[in-house]
């Protein structure tokens, strides 16, 4: 085989391999997990120009997108800062969970489940409270 045909037919494989992967999947992955929300229109295109150029794997990648959720424009992003929540942790290190449900529904506006069963507690380190700037005081 020549060495000519041995480079198109690498380069045609690496664009196929390409076209199989969905563009909001590699782009924007913190995004993936989301079941609704507005389309992003810049991973509609790119995977549209997949469509282009080769019919299956584009609406592959559309399907892909859709699938994992990379394909919607991110929410709101919530967050609180460490130092609010301080008011939740007791003198003794338990966290008082009614306070922290009305701080978390003040700061973001979210009603969160923290007395479901089902909530699934870890206890924390304190090489993670070092890495908010937090000391632990118990």
């Amino acid at each position: 085989m020549r060495t000519s045909s041995r480079v198109i037919g690498g380069v045609l494989a690496v664009t196929l391999l390409t076209q199989l992967t969905a563009c909001g999947t590699l782009f924007f992955p913190d995004r993936r997990g989301q079941i609704e929300g507005k389309v992003d229109p810049v991973v509609a295109g790119l995977n549209a120009i997949g469509i282009l150029f080769y019919v299956l794997p584009g609406l592959i990648a559309f399907g892909i997108d859709f699938a994992t959720g990379a394909i919607y424009l991110p929410d709101n992003q919530y967050s609180v800062a460490p130092e609010k929540l301080q008011d939740a942790i007791r003198p003794d290190g338990s966290i008082d969970h009614a306070l922290l449900k009305a701080i978390i529904s003040q700061e973001i506006g979210q009603d969160l489940p923290l007395d479901d069963p089902r909530l699934i507690q870890h206890s924390g380190s304190v090489e993670q409270l070092a890495a908010y700037g937090l000391r632990p005081q118990a």
